[in-house]
């Protein structure tokens, strides 16, 4: 579902509202590289009370997610948090969600506007499986903290978990140290082409690995697989330094060049302020592109930071 009004975190002192699909949370609270810094030094919390919840539950419902899913859900211990896909057959990214399951029912989040499509998948996926899905994005708010992990928080109790948690930080915040960890986001690096070889989503040690690579089949898994075994994906998310001359961020979508020679080579998704590093983006580029030629992206000049490795079939970068 898609709430109506936004947060109630809004009346926060120093809240602007975001803008597009982020437009129901707060961008900020009037000090973007203050609260970068206290979420980067584990203090405070970020509300994305604006992300749509999916509840599971019924006794087939963790092998019925493991078999439908890149993600390994069979004994899965209550109070872990996973991140999974859903995959076409041609290995396409198709939905993306983060849960938890709790003993009785697995609870999972997913973007602004897309429970309905993935409620719709899986209901279609039952078959003789007993499940029971409903949207529960009404009762139930996101937030994010600095250690990695995401709380569950009842709705109406969101203003009694700020006072608790703070100090509350804005999604510009939380969106320039995703993108400098090189993490992609569902719908935005990532288009209806993308496979999971292409952005970091395989099994690593980071916390929003998604495909697990010692599990039985599942839909796509072929196309995972191949790439995986002979490396080189089509294309590869890479993170770009951008010029910091000009106050303006390239939109996600536009064009990425390859130098002077202007020739398209991918496409830019999220970018952001980030504390340290100054303007920064996540693109996706074609693999064969050299990882030290120089870029363009909107009129900015960019350079590359590598993200998903060119040649070899370990699609994610060692943490920093």
């Amino acid at each position: 579902m898609t709430l109506t009004a936004g947060s109630p975190l809004l009346t926060l002192p120093g809240a602007v509202a975001g803008e597009g699909i982020d437009a129901g949370v707060a961008a900020h609270y009037g000090s973007l590289y203050g609260e970068q810094r206290a979420l980067a030094e584990g203090h405070g919390f970020v509300d994305l009370s604006h992300r749509e919840v999916v509840r599971i539950s019924g006794p087939d419902r963790l092998t019925w997610l493991h078999s439908l899913t890149t993600q390994f859900f069979e004994g899965l211990e209550p109070g872990r948090w996973v991140t999974a896909l859903v995959l076409s057959p041609q290995g396409h990214i198709e939905h993306a969600f983060a849960g938890v399951d709790d003993g009785e029912a697995f609870v999972g989040h997913t973007e602004p506007g897309r429970a309905t499509a993935l409620i719709g998948f899986l209901e279609r996926m039952k078959f003789m499986s007993r499940v029971e899905i409903s949207d529960v994005t009404a009762e139930l708010a996101v937030c994010w903290r600095p250690s990695g992990r995401y709380d569950l928080v009842p709705r109406d109790q969101l203003a009694a978990y700020a006072q608790a948690a703070g100090p509350a930080a804005g999604l510009w915040a939380f969106e320039a140290l995703r993108i400098a960890r090189g993490e992609p986001r569902f719908g935005i690096d990532t288009d209806e082409r993308t496979i999971p070889n292409e952005v970091g989503w395989l099994d690593g040690d980071h916390e929003w690995a998604a495909v697990h690579m010692d599990k039985g089949c599942y839909r796509g898994q072929e196309t995972v697989a191949r790439v995986h075994n002979l490396g080189r994906p089509p294309r590869r998310l890479t993170l770009l330094h951008l010029d910091g001359s000009e106050n303006r961020l390239p939109a996600p979508g536009l064009p990425v060049t390859l130098g002077a020679e202007g020739k398209v080579v991918g496409a830019v998704g999220s970018s952001a302020r980030h504390h340290e590093l100054g303007p920064i983006a996540l693109a996706l580029l074609k693999r064969n592109v050299d990882v030290a030629a120089p870029l363009e992206v909107d009129g900015l000049p960019a350079a590359q930071e590598v993200v998903v490795d060119p040649e070899v079939g370990l699609h994610f970068r060692p943490r920093r």
